[in-house]
């Protein structure tokens, strides 16, 4: 450049080198900048930060440095502004160290290394931690593995922290000291774990207990010692077996390698009780035993130590079925048992109470054998039967069946009421369902068996009942019911009214069927009257009388119909039809009754006049026989 452009610099290099000479290009507020020192006055360090404007920093700010600065050394401040109203730039150490530890706690952050700082204070739900000139938050949850009641010990002390959040806008940061020592555990546990092996025995320190089971420290590990491998016998607590500071001999049973948790157990370390325990304990053998334990379901007998047994609620009582356990032993109790299995393989003993007590079902039966009557009172009435009480713990049922002969069993059983003492027949004892049968009909025996009666007899009834499908009547003795249907009450349709009878008349009838099966004896007026019919048939009709009934009923008709010239052809005809009818069987007259009664509504008066006739004819061949 010429002497000439030097005394005559253009725009452009006046703009150049005014940046140069404030340095506008390379100073920006807002950023940590380097400064020399110029000048200490007193309590605070002049610096020189490049530009024509010196800046003051107290010297406070520089006491967590390593070496005090000194006149000309270089030191890195943080640029609030370049010039205040006194012309002075406005410096922090402070900030340029808060901007140092940003950077280096994001790099860290990113590269998930732990950083270095100190409990300095307590806040709500937690701490604050100093990290170098930024604070952090340090959850209380965070602190330890393990809740700390006593923080103290640990304030003001530097230790490693992992940075779980950061958030710089917000100036957040969230640390944890429970991460690092979490992940020293693991490694140490990780280099335990690899020197032991299951079977092992070892000796650890009891550090906690919880409902199932305790926890051993075994020198830097913890594992856990369940409940239910502590004893072979039954333990409702870990507190019966061990307490918080008991130094114990376990065995490892088992060592989870990638979860690292190590279970122990005691009882490992002392014989198996049930081995050999079928050939102790055979079936069938009766010994003593002491509850332990009561359940819904039953309750466990412990026969010696580690061994224990159920007795199940069926088992426990002959008669109580439907009672809870407890009430009938209690915990502690000395009982005498009988073993009714082994499984040696799934560690079980089923026991009975009640087999070693008498049974009250075979006691009963010899007794009272079937046959034998009894006296009880009606404890229960069901729709099906009564419950009888044959003792304080018996029962025997009456069947709806049993109750009566006659009456049926809805009714019968409306007569008994609950507290009722009756009397009863044992009909029969079954110990396996545990069930006895009683009957209460059976003590008068069976109306069928004492009457007297046969099929096609003649029996005199009493009217007991008129409806409009017949009549209930009642005969023999003891008195048996029966029902005649309308279409028996006559073989004459006309006769068949039911209305015609009272109650209280008397009536024969003849028996046509006997059912015993069903209780059931039917009888017939209209096979009465057929019966007569043949009978009349029979005495009046044969060749040593003379003169056949079809004759006479002829000869009777033909009177009846006023024919005075008595021709022979047509009564005799009349006749041999009226002879053929009445020597049919009785079940074909009833099958043909219909004819017959058709015509008797047709001509009442004649069938009348025709009776009478035949009944006067009758009376004659009767007096011609003699």
């Amino acid at each position: 450049m010429s002497d000439t452009e030097t005394m005559n610099p253009s725009t452009d290099d006046f703009a150049a080198m005014f940046e140069e000479s404030t340095g506008a290009s390379t100073l920006q507020e807002g950023r940590v900048v380097p400064a020399t020192v110029v000048a200490i006055s007193g309590d605070n360090l002049i610096l020189d930060v490049g530009l024509k404007v010196e800046g003051r920093v107290a010297a406070k700010e520089f006491l967590l440095e390593d070496e005090k600065p000194k006149v000309g050394d270089i030191v890195e401040v943080f640029l609030d502004r370049i010039e205040n109203l006194m012309g002075e730039a406005v410096l922090s150490r402070d900030k340029a160290r808060r901007e140092e530890s940003w950077i280096k706690l994001e790099d860290s952050y990113n590269k998930e290394e732990p950083v270095k700082g100190a409990i300095s204070g307590r806040v709500k739900g937690g701490f604050t931690v100093d990290l170098g000139g930024v604070n952090a938050f340090l959850p209380g949850s965070q602190v330890d593995i393990r809740p700390v009641r006593d923080v103290s010990p640990l304030m003001g002390e530097v230790q490693p922290f992992a940075i779980l959040k950061l958030d710089r806008p917000r100036g957040n940061i969230v640390v944890s000291r429970r991460a690092i020592l979490e992940e020293s555990r693991a490694e140490q546990r990780a280099e335990i774990v690899e020197a032991m092996n299951e079977g092992d025995v070892r000796e650890g320190v009891v550090k906690n207990i919880t409902d199932y089971g305790a926890f051993v420290d075994l020198g830097g590990i913890d594992g856990l010692l369940h409940v239910t491998d502590m004893s072979w016998k039954r333990i409702n607590h870990p507190s019966q077996v061990v307490n918080v500071g008991d130094t114990v001999k376990v065995q490892i049973i088992k060592i989870n390698t990638e979860t690292q948790r190590i279970s122990l157990g005691m009882k490992q370390l002392e014989a198996d009780p049930w081995e050999g325990v079928e050939s102790k304990y055979m079936v069938g053998t009766r010994l003593p035993g002491t509850v332990t334990n009561i359940t819904d379901y039953g309750a466990f007998v412990e026969l010696e130590d580690g061994v224990e047994g159920l007795i199940h609620v069926s088992e426990m009582s002959w008669t109580k079925k439907n009672v809870h356990p407890g009430k009938i032993v209690s915990t502690s109790q000395e009982v005498m048992v009988e073993v009714l299995d082994v499984d040696a393989e799934k560690r079980r003993i089923s026991l009975g109470l009640k087999q070693t007590q008498d049974n009250p079902w075979s006691a009963f039966m010899a007794e009272y054998p079937s046959g034998t009557e009894v006296e009880g009172e009606v404890r229960g009435i069901t729709e099906f039967g009564l419950f009888i009480g044959l003792g304080p713990e018996l029962d025997g049922m009456v069947h709806i069946n049993d109750i009566s002969w006659d009456v049926p069993g809805e009714q019968a059983i409306a007569n008994f009421n609950k507290g009722d003492v009756v009397r009863a027949k044992v009909l029969d004892v079954d110990v396996e369902k545990e069930r006895i049968s009683l009957g209460i009909k059976q003590l008068a025996g069976d109306p069928m068996s004492d009457m007297d009666i046969r099929r096609g007899s003649t029996v005199t009834c009493t009217v007991s009942e008129v409806t409009s499908g017949g009549i209930e009547v009642q005969f023999g003795d003891p008195a048996m019911t029966a029902f005649v249907r309308r279409s028996d009450l006559s073989r004459d349709r006309s006769e068949q009214r039911p209305e015609r009878f009272s109650v209280g008349d008397k009536i024969d009838a003849k028996v046509t069927q006997i059912d015993k099966a069903a209780r059931r004896v039917s009888v017939s007026i209209k096979a009465l009257e057929i019966s007569e019919e043949q009978e009349a048939v029979k005495q009046y009709g044969s060749a040593d009388s003379g003169a056949s009934l079809g004759d006479i009923l002829g000869a009777a008709l033909a009177k009846t119909d006023g024919d005075a010239d008595g021709e022979d052809e047509a009564p005799t005809s009349k006749a041999k039809k009226a002879s053929s009818k009445t020597t049919e069987t009785a079940d074909e007259a009833e099958t043909k009754s219909e004819e017959v009664e058709a015509d008797a509504e047709e001509k009442p008066k004649k069938a009348s006049t025709a009776k009478k006739s035949a009944s006067k004819a009758a009376d004659e061949g009767d007096s011609e026989a003699e």
